[in-house]
């Protein structure tokens, strides 16, 4: 099946998409939500051996297929290791029937006018070639907005599209992701400069081009819908943002046509100590219940 195929499963499937990217700076919180706690590892390479063999471990449940998944986004060592022999890119698609994605940012800079820019990215054009030959189909980028400043906004929402531009030129798909923090008093305000800096972008941008948007979760239900049906956006979908499982599936449900790609809220509840029985149980009522607020 071809780069074509995954366009379609993304652009027209029933589903969500898994966010398993967590990356230096989350790895040891991921962990300890897991049940691994610091002292089970001395050093960095036995800390990603760790959230390796809980990825692999997610990704070979029978809960994550593509029947409910449609993607999953991975962090650059996840697509350079393999799983069950093969490539972690290869095993998701050929046999799980999952898009993969890479996160290709760096972390983010410090903040400025209420928000924090990507840092710069300078490996930015090897890392591509190297996805694309390890069969990635698309990327993942994330910003923080953190107030609701006009020029703190359109600032990450420029660098989001500059950098979009180059992942398009690489022939990959960007997901383009200004996360709007969950806590902040005028988080309402944010996202209505947020999506008319999105739609200004997004009616610059050549017939022939399209992006996925990862968005927060928004105050105003629904208020996302004319990037849902945007010409130039492939797919709309949801961070989960620190909010639990359930307020996230309760939130995401009351926004028809934006699916879930969630990470904390996905393995909410899932232990190292499990049985695999127990971790494929608790994993399947994620899938089950995140699945279902991405199709209400």
């Amino acid at each position: 099946m071809s780069k074509q195929d995954q366009a379609n499963r993304m652009r027209t499937g029933k589903g969500f998409v898994a966010a398993l990217d967590q990356s230096g700076g989350s790895t040891p919180k991921a962990l300890r939500l897991y049940g691994i706690a610091e002292d089970r590892y001395s050093n960095e390479a036995e800390m990603f051996d760790l959230i390796h063999q809980m990825r692999t471990r997610i990704v070979q449940s029978p809960a994550f297929s593509g029947e409910r998944i449609l993607g999953a986004i991975l962090f650059e060592q996840t697509m350079e290791r393999d799983i069950a022999g093969k490539p972690s890119p290869h095993y998701l698609w050929q046999e799980r029937g999952v898009v993969p994605f890479l996160k290709v940012d760096k972390g983010l800079d410090e903040e400025k006018d209420g928000v924090r820019l990507m840092k710069p990215m300078p490996g930015l054009k090897d890392l591509l070639v190297r996805a694309n030959a390890a069969g990635i189909f698309g990327t993942k980028m994330r910003s923080v907005i953190d107030a609701a400043n006009p020029g703190g906004i359109a600032a990450v929402v420029g660098q989001q599209f500059e950098i979009a531009g180059e992942i398009l030129d690489a022939g990959l798909v960007p997901i383009v992701e200004p996360e709007v923090t969950i806590s902040i008093s005028d988080k309402r305000e944010a996202e209505d400069l947020l999506l008319a800096e999105i739609t200004r972008h997004l009616d610059a941008l050549p017939a022939d081009r399209q992006v996925m948007l990862k968005l927060t979760l928004p105050e105003a239900a629904n208020l996302y819908r004319p990037l849902v049906e945007h010409d130039r956006v492939m797919r709309v979908v949801a961070l989960s943002g620190g909010y639990s499982r359930d307020e996230a599936n309760a939130r995401l449900a009351e926004n028809p046509g934006m699916i879930a790609s969630f990470s904390r809220a996905l393995t909410e509840g899932l232990s190292d100590d499990q049985t695999d029985e127990e971790f494929n149980q608790v994993l399947q009522a994620s899938v089950d219940s995140i699945y279902a607020a991405s199709t209400a």
